[in-house]
């Protein structure tokens, strides 16, 4: 009996293709199309995903199902979300996502289906050694998004197929455009689903009340009040509303750190400010895909997605790690996941919370 693979068909070509391949493997492939969010149809594409998965399931030969984890979603996902938000931190809902809805509860509903994996359109790559799985990244420099796997453990990862790890986005879809898959030059989807198209700062006016302060330069002075600390994350640049007759100097002021306690946002002027670069900061929560800590200090580090890897030193010291990079680092963020990297190997991260 061929293995039973439940592919998460998401409407873009990268599970399309996924799904593709499997069943080109000779898999007994099942899709799944999983809806996350019911809140803001207006916005969150989900109705349109849906129609292209299908299109593409009838195009190969395959039937798709549907499973609502919305109310996992909230639990586990946004609450948390705008838990992070209210303390003034960034946080990054597509890790936590990947974690707790994609490899826990759908991989939970996929095998009490009789699936003995579940594949998805990652770019990323799996290396099976000793008894463990090694988490790669993607052949795709561009595309690579093991970033926001590192929560994963083995069981996850064991139970786990990325089919298109070894391709690049230009391979993936010349290849659906040949197999005639109706979604091919499909946009890639940005953000996350309960944001969609729309202003970020519209969205979070939903959940949070304005709470106006003053805007100071890293000198003291006033230079504009802002609409609630919430509402500006670190390094942002654009929506400061700092008029003209502030600065020495005709460049765009961005967000250098926030006083919670005072309910001030501070910020300064030019992107090359000293008080905008960081060479140390803190990571707690620390999570290892191995299991194991890694026995090198000299690591690189990824503090954002599409970052370039950034060589540094590691110290661990219980379950948190000191950071120091090579070269500075811009608008480092607390909330933030920093993942380390050996290499091409992802060994794991935690979260951001201080800098220095």
């Amino acid at each position: 009996m061929p293995e039973h693979i439940i592919v998460g068909m998401s409407g873009g070509v990268d599970s399309a293709v996924s799904a593709l391949l499997l069943k080109e493997q000779g898999f007994d492939v099942e899709c799944i199309f999983m809806k996350n969010w019911e809140e803001d149809s207006d916005y969150c594409t989900s109705e349109q995903d849906y129609k292209d998965a299908l299109l593409v399931c009838h195009e190969l030969g395959l039937q798709l199902k549907t499973v609502n984890f919305s109310i996992e979603y909230k639990k586990r996902v946004f609450d948390l979300f705008l838990k992070e938000y209210a303390a003034g931190r960034t946080p990054n809902p597509d890790t936590l996502c990947n974690k707790e809805i994609k490899f826990k509860a759908f991989l939970n509903y996929a095998i009490q289906l009789g699936a003995s994996r579940i594949a998805t359109g990652h770019y990323a790559k799996l290396y099976h050694h000793n008894g463990s799985v090694i988490l790669l990244k993607g052949n795709d420099g561009n595309k690579d998004q093991s970033y926001f796997l590192f929560m994963l453990n083995q069981h996850q990862l064991k139970k786990a197929i990325f089919p298109i790890g070894e391709m690049t986005k230009k391979d993936v879809r010349n290849l659906a455009r040949e197999k005639g898959l109706p979604n091919y030059d499909r946009k890639d989807s940005t953000g996350i689903c309960f944001i969609g198209e729309r202003n970020f700062n519209d969205f979070l006016h939903q959940y949070f009340k304005s709470d106006p302060g003053n805007i100071i330069a890293v000198n003291q002075k006033i230079v504009g009040k802002h609409d609630g600390l919430t509402f500006y994350t670190l390094g942002q640049r654009q929506g400061l509303g700092i008029g003209g007759g502030h600065g020495e100097k005709e460049e765009p002021w961005y967000v250098v750190d926030k006083d919670i306690k005072n309910n001030i946002l501070i910020v300064a002027q030019g992107h090359d400010h000293p008080d905008l670069f960081h060479t140390y900061l803190t990571v707690e929560d620390l999570h290892w895909i191995t299991n194991q800590e890694p026995t090198t200090k000299n690591l690189n580090v990824k503090i954002r997605y599409r970052q370039s890897d950034q060589p540094c030193s590691v110290n661990i010291t219980n379950g948190t790690a000191i950071v120091k990079f090579d070269t500075p680092q811009f608008a480092v963020t607390p909330g933030q996941a920093a993942v380390f990297y050996d290499g091409d190997i992802c060994l794991g991260g935690g979260t951001i919370k201080s800098r220095n």
